[in-house]
Order: structure tokens, then C-alpha cells, then sequence
């Protein structure tokens, strides 16, 4: 890559985005497109996938294809593009016959820079056909993982997008996605079929998030004790059916929070004004099925309530990746039960799909079920998920790490549960191997003469429920496997035999350690006068963005105004030089802040 091209690059980035400085990987996958090279980009939620093609777009100078399942997202993207003066536009089904047809002739005159579709529009035989007469350069394809059987979120219609290379055998392709475990990163490349695509994957480690898991007793007495550490703030809480979406805004309601459900049986109408409500800040609390979030450009909610087990690890991350997009510590807590992943894995196993399909989605739930039981940092447990290596044994933003549990030398324990497996005359799961050790008198035990087993009732003093915090946690220092998809199954491993012999000492929870709950407030780094200042600019930044009829976030997000209150910039050129205000927003909006920075100073 040509230095000039970069410095070109740089320009650009400060001209129409007000940044001096790219994010981790956003050169290098920028340098990628550039080059004419097919790119695969996996980086967290709040890691700027976006700028990944819209800066291409601009420098390249014809039209950019940006495919997305996300109508919110489109709209979004577009009015901020437009208001950075980059001609943009969403062509969807909602389109009057005038805004179609002002697209279309933005498009003859090449006065579009970037143009954002359904995969379902851009299939469409004729359209594709006819985008064959616009100067096509660059495509990109957000929320790629769909295209994969192994995503969380496998959508049939993204294989279509393979056709895209035929009609575009010369246009690089960007794929972008916040959430890919390695296998599905290879299926990305071969369903599309990129030619020899560079690969750029970013660190999943969000270190503003605090991770928590806490027992489902009480629940609501547990979301609003969330809430109220997050008075006046924005949060999300996912729940697993419409029914409870509706029924947990409606009791937030009495509690005088200004709540609204979300799901998919809705109206798109209702839907698109519950999402304007939220991301203007009409509305604190957004209780939503999986339908919500995705692609929601507000980067100032402070926490998300799961208040049901999430079915991937996947949608668990993407969904926490909702929270504290500005940077600011934000928390992220899961109400956690084992009865409830029994019924969550029961509904998969008698989901009508084809065993395959039946057999990734309980391995999946399987392992959302091991972050919930685990003892050790999950944050470590997140980033392994993904394929990251993370050193440190305490990362100081999780439940287990800030209130460890007790542990004992479990060692004995170990020994015992490893020898039953060894006994065992084959795989089995963890709920008979609790049963051989406490002496059950089942049926399975009976039959199968594990009642003459050596390690039969050797461990009668101890609960079921403690027997699976064990296994799990032996699973998760490697002195035991688990194996197998549908019917996972515990085995030894290679450091099984060291236990045996003595040589190891094993620590295990104490009993009834368990997950326990952990409080968790959020952190606010401005001073008394800085933070009066803040929401003195808050409720300017509220004031314009009904005037303009875009989400306050447009305007000016919340680190910029953070950084405001700290700074105090006094003319145009120390409001320009704070990151991320830009020329456009500047010359837009910068008197107006201006003017409020000095009124609160003389008022001091």
C-alpha cells in the first residue's frame, strides 16, 4: 500500500470523523480493501467495523454495497453519513415510489457513495442485475457469522450472497462480523467464496464490561436492584419470550421506570418507535427478546440484564457487547438457574431440525451453561471461547474474580469422582456418576450393576448439586473431558492419571460456594462541577435532537460530551481538536455547545 493512499486515508479520517487515529486493526483491514484483497474482519461490538468500508467508499469514489439483515441499522448508519456529508442511502421495501425513485437517480448521476440493502433485496434476480450498471467497487457484508450453520444466527437467505462474486468477480469483498469462533470464520470464506481472503481478527476483550452471574431467586427483586445502581440510566433486559417482555415492562412501570417491551410479534411501526424512544432517550428500559439490539447505535447504555439463560455464548457476548459503547464501565449480569437449562435444552432437543442442526444447538447451550457454573474468571472463559488467550488469572471486572469463592483442598474429592469415572465401562454423564457416588438405589444404577462398582457410596455424604460443581470445575482445570454433542459425557484426560497417583494437589469450591451474587456500580470519573456541566449538555444535545429528528448519540455521544465537561474547550478550535466531533458536527453543532460550556462557566 502506497504511503500517499494512507496518508489520503488519514485525511479523510479527520476530515469527516474528527479522529487523528484508527482503532486496532481499522488500518490494516482499510490497508486489505484498498488493495483489492477479499477480508474477513472479526472485531468486537463498539470495535468500528463500520469505518472498515465507509472509509474505503469515500476514498475509492464509486459505489459501495454494505448488505445487512438490520433495517435499524441501515437507517441509522444513513442519517449519520448524510449528516458527515457522505451521500448515503437505504433501499428497502419501505421506500416511497418518490424515495425510490430520488435513490435510483442518485445512483445514475454516481452521487452515492454507499448504498445498504437486505440480502433479500440484493438477491433479487432482476436488482442484482441491475446493479451491474453502477461503478460497483466495494462490498461489504455486515453480520456475516449468519452466512454459517455454526453461527448463532444462521440465516438461509445469506447463502444466497455467494452469487455475488459471480457478478462481481473483480470487486474485493469485505465480511464483517462482531462474533466468530474459528470454524465459522473458514465457512465465511468458503460460503462466499473469497478468493484467498486476509484475515483480521481483534481482540474480544471489552475491559469496560463487568461480568456477573447471579442465582434466579427473586428475580425481579434482582432487576431492580440492577436498576436502581443505574438510576436515570439506560439498560436493556433480554428475555427469552414476548410474553415476559411485555409483563416485565409492565411491572418495571409501577415501579415508575419508563420501560417499553420489544419483540418481534410487534408491529414494525410499534418496533420502530420503541427503538427511536430509547435511542433518545424518551424511554430508560427496553425489555426485548433477541429481535432488539442488534446494530443499535447508543452508545451510552450502562447495563444488560439477561433474565433468562441465553441458548450461545455467541448471542450471550454479541448482546452484553450492547452495553458501554462509549467506553464507560458498564455491567453486564445474567440470572442464572439449572432448571432452567434443563428446559431450554429439552426445547432444543425437540425442536423440529435435523439431528445435526439439534446437536451444535445443545453443544451451545452446553457451553453457555459451563460459563454460568464456573468458578474461575469469566472473562479468561470468554476470550478462550473465541480463540483469544487472556494471561491473567484475575481479570478485576467479574463476579468470580472481585469475590472469589472459598476453596478447599479438594483433592480426596477428586480422586473419588476420577476413580468412578475410570470404573464407569463407559462415557457417561455427570448426573450418573453423582448417582454411583452417593449410593443411589435407581433403576440405572440397579440394572447395570454400578451398585458393585468399588466407588459405589464412597461419596454419600455430599449432594448431586455438589458432585456437578465439581465435575465442572475438574472439566475446567483439565483433569476431566466432556465429549460428545446431544449427550455430553465425562472421561479422563491425560492429566487424569497424575491425580490418581497423588501427585497433584486439586483445589475445589468449598461446598456451597456456588454463584453468588456480586454488587456492582458503575463508575463516574467527572467532579461535581464537571458532572453538572455533563447534563447541562445532555439535555442541550436531547433539545437538538428533536429539533433535528435524530438520536441524541448523532449529535454528540456521550465520551464526547464527557470529554466537554472535562475540558471545558472555550473556542472552535479547542472544541475541534477533542476525537470524534469532526468538521461537519463542528461548523453543525459547536456554537450551540460552546455557548452552553461558557453560560455554566460564568455561572460558576
Amino acid at each position: 500500500m502506497k504511503r500517499n493512499t494512507m496518508a489520503a486515508v488519514d485525511e479523510l479520517l479527520k476530515k469527516y470523523w474528527g479522529y487523528t487515529s484508527f482503532l486496532p486493526h481499522q488500518r490494516e483491514i482499510i490497508a486489505s480493501v484498498l488493495e483489492g484483497r477479499d477480508t474477513v474482519a472479526i472485531m468486537a461490538t463498539g470495535g468500528g467495523k463500520s469505518l472498515c468500508y465507509q472509509v474505503p467508499a469515500l476514498y475509492l469514489g464509486g459505489l459501495t454495497l454494505v448488505v445487512s439483515p438490520l433495517i435499524s441499522l441501515m437507517k441509522d448508519q444513513v442519517d449519520d453519513l448524510n449528516l458527515r456529508g457522505i451521500p448515503a442511502a437505504a433501499y428497502t421495501g419501505s421506500l416511497t415510489y418518490r424515495e425510490r425513485a430520488e435513490v435510483e437517480r442518485q445512483l445514475t448521476d454516481n452521487t452515492l457513495r454507499l448504498l445498504f440493502l437486505s440480502p433479500e433485496k440484493c438477491m433479487q434476480s432482476g436488482f442484482l442485475k441491475s446493479l451491474g450498471r453502477f461503478p460497483v467497487c466495494l462490498i461489504a457484508i455486515d453480520e456475516v457469522h449468519c452466512i454459517s450453520e455454526w453461527g448463532h444466527n444462521f440465516r438461509p437467505e445469506y447463502r444466497q450472497l455467494s452469487r455475488l462474486k459471480k457478478h462481481f468477480p473483480n470487486v474485493p469483498i469485505v465480511a464483517l462480523t462482531a462474533t466468530a469462533i474459528p470454524e465459522v470464520r473458514k465457512d465465511i470464506a468458503r460460503q462466499l467464496g473469497l478468493s484467498d481472503p486476509r484475515e483480521f481478527v481483534g481482540s474480544f476483550n471489552r475491559t469496560n464490561l463487568r461480568y456477573s452471574v447471579v442465582p434466579k431467586e427473586k428475580p425481579m427483586a434482582l432487576l431492580l436492584a440492577c436498576i436502581n445502581r443505574h438510576r436515570k440510566e439506560s439498560g436493556i433486559v433480554y428475555c427469552f419470550s414476548k410474553k415476559e417482555t411485555e409483563e416485565i415492562a409492565r411491572d418495571l412501570g409501577r415501579y415508575g421506570y419508563r420501560a417499553l417491551a420489544y419483540h418481534a410479534g410487534l408491529p414494525n411501526s410499534a418496533r420502530e418507535k420503541v427503538q427511536d424512544d430509547f435511542l433518545s432517550g424518551r424511554v430508560q428500559i427496553v425489555c426485548a427478546t433477541v429481535a432488539f439490539g442488534m446494530g443499535i447505535d447508543k452508545p451510552d447504555v450502562r447495563y444488560v440484564v439477561h433474565y433468562d439463560l441465553p441458548k450461545t455464548v455467541e448471542s450471550y457476548y454479541q448482546e452484553t457487547g450492547r452495553a458501554g459503547r462509549d467506553g464507560r464501565e458498564s455491567e453486564c449480569v445474567l440470572f442464572y438457574s439449572p432448571e432452567e437449562s434443563g428446559r431450554v435444552r429439552s426445547m432444543l432437543e425437540h425442536d423440529r431440525q435435523d439431528e445435526r442442526n439439534i446437536r451444535i444447538a445443545v453443544r451451545k447451550l452446553q457451553d453457555m451453561v459451563d460459563y454460568c457454573e464456573m468458578t474461575g474468571c469469566r472473562r479468561k472463559y470468554l476470550l478462550n471461547y473465541f480463540g483469544e488467550e487472556y494471561a491473567r488469572e484475575n481479570c478485576g471486572m467479574c463476579d468470580t474474580c472481585d469475590h472469589p469463592g472459598q476453596t478447599i483442598d479438594g483433592t480426596e474429592y477428586a480422586r473419588k469422582i476420577l476413580g468412578c469415572v475410570g470404573q464407569l465401562p463407559a462415557h457417561f454423564g455427570v448426573d450418573l456418576i453423582a448417582d454411583v457416588l452417593r449410593g443411589s438405589k435407581n433403576a440405572k444404577v440397579r440394572e447395570n450393576r454400578f451398585n458393585l462398582l468399588p466407588a459405589y457410596a464412597t461419596g454419600a455424604e455430599k449432594s448431586k448439586k455438589q458432585y456437578r460443581i465439581w465435575v465442572q470445575d475438574l472439566v475446567r482445570q483439565g483433569y476431566l473431558g466432556r465429549t460428545g454433542d446431544r449427550s455430553p459425557v465425562i472421561c479422563l484426560t491425560g492429566k487424569s492419571a497424575a491425580v490418581m497417583r497423588g501427585e497433584v494437589r486439586v483445589m475445589l469450591p468449598a461446598p456451597d460456594g456456588g454463584v453468588k451474587k456480586s454488587p456492582v456500580a458503575g463508575v463516574d470519573a467527572l467532579s461535581a462541577d464537571d458532572r453538572e456541566l455533563f447534563v447541562a449538555l445532555k439535555a442541550l444535545r436531547t433539545s437538538i435532537a428533536g429539533r433535528d429528528s435524530v438520536p441524541p448519540s448523532v449529535v454528540f455521544p456521550d465520551k464526547i460530551l464527557g470529554e466537554m465537561a472535562r475540558c471545558r474547550p472555550c473556542d472552535r478550535d479547542s472544541l475541534g481538536n477533542i476525537a470524534g466531533v469532526g468538521t461537519k458536527r463542528l461548523e453543525k453543532y459547536g456554537p450551540d455547545f460552546l455557548s452552553a460550556i461558557r453560560h455554566q462557566d460564568k455561572e460558576a
